[in-house]
């Protein structure tokens, strides 16, 4: 898919007695070693830490950063590789801008953990791999904040956005209902590779991970070609999304209808029919 098709994230945060913070299960599941091979370095850009800056350590990951990083490589395809724990939600939500923005293809590799604020950054991508034993973590905001049950209820007012936000870039990448999306940030989700690639978070396995691969991945892949064809064709976005949920939910995936439990699989089978008449759609709007 186009990241020009991707949602815009708000800018901003909050007084000085609000921080985002990373998500303690989120560290604690984290393994800073996963990192890419020296010489897959060509036209990359390295996030291996949490996203925000440290003033204790001087590190984390930093809009500034790769702000500067997209300057020096110029116009182009860039490739991203991501292991994250999260951190600063405001921080993620401003590098997944700068990423929808770039002028040049963006491809986001999921090395390991995209929890939090980095699986924000991750839908930046115009396509995302994710290793087979990698993990994608989305929740609503979390913060740490300061104040009196006044200061505390307009804090939590003015997340609120930034919720749907987050939940408005999950959709429209997966092509999953709102109410779908809310039911993964309300519960904390932690979604496997595989799991990521069939709910439309990835477009695919990393290519080590795809010898051997079943159906599933295959009928994953048709659903992302289906829904970039039907946007193609000049459907409006409202009306694709709406037939690639009825698609999941017809082939048995609770989270494309948004009732049930949200990381049902697809069944490659009922997929396969339904996936034949997108695309008779999709030839009869061309």
């Amino acid at each position: 898919m186009s990241i020009k098709n991707l949602p815009g994230a708000p800018m901003g945060r909050p007084s000085a007695s609000v921080r985002s913070e990373i998500l303690p299960r989120a560290l604690d599941r984290w393994n800073p070693e996963v990192r890419a091979a020296d010489k897959d370095e060509d036209r990359t850009i390295s996030i291996y830490d949490a996203i925000g800056y440290d003033p204790w350590t001087g590190e984390g990951v930093t809009a500034k950063r790769v702000a500067g990083a997209l300057r020096s490589l110029g116009k182009g395809p860039v490739t991203v590789h991501l292991n994250s724990p999260g951190g600063d939600m405001f921080e993620g939500l401003a590098i997944y801008n700068l990423l929808r923005e770039h002028e040049g293809e963006v491809n986001v590799k999921v090395l390991g953990l995209a929890a939090s604020a980095g699986s924000v950054i991750a839908m930046a991508g115009d396509t995302v791999q994710i290793a087979r034993s990698g993990f994608l973590m989305i929740h609503n905001a979390w913060v740490v904040a300061a104040g009196n049950r006044n200061d505390l209820r307009e804090i939590a007012a003015w997340l609120e956005p930034f919720d749907a936000a987050m939940a408005d870039i999950y959709s429209a990448r997966t092509g999953l209902e709102s109410k779908a999306v809310a039911k993964l940030l309300d519960s904390e989700s932690w979604i496997g590779g595989s799991a990521a690639v069939e709910q439309g978070f990835a477009d695919d396995l990393l290519p080590s991970d795809q010898v051997g691969k079943g159906h599933g991945g295959a009928s994953a892949s048709a659903v992302r070609r289906i829904e970039a064809g039907l946007r193609a064709s000049g459907m409006p976005k409202s009306e694709a999304m709406r037939l690639i949920s009825e698609i999941k939910a017809g082939a048995g995936d609770p989270a494309g209808s948004g009732e049930g439990d949200p990381t049902g699989r697809v069944d490659p089978g009922s997929l396969s029919e339904t996936a034949a008449l997108a695309a008779s759609l999709i030839s009869n709007q061309s």
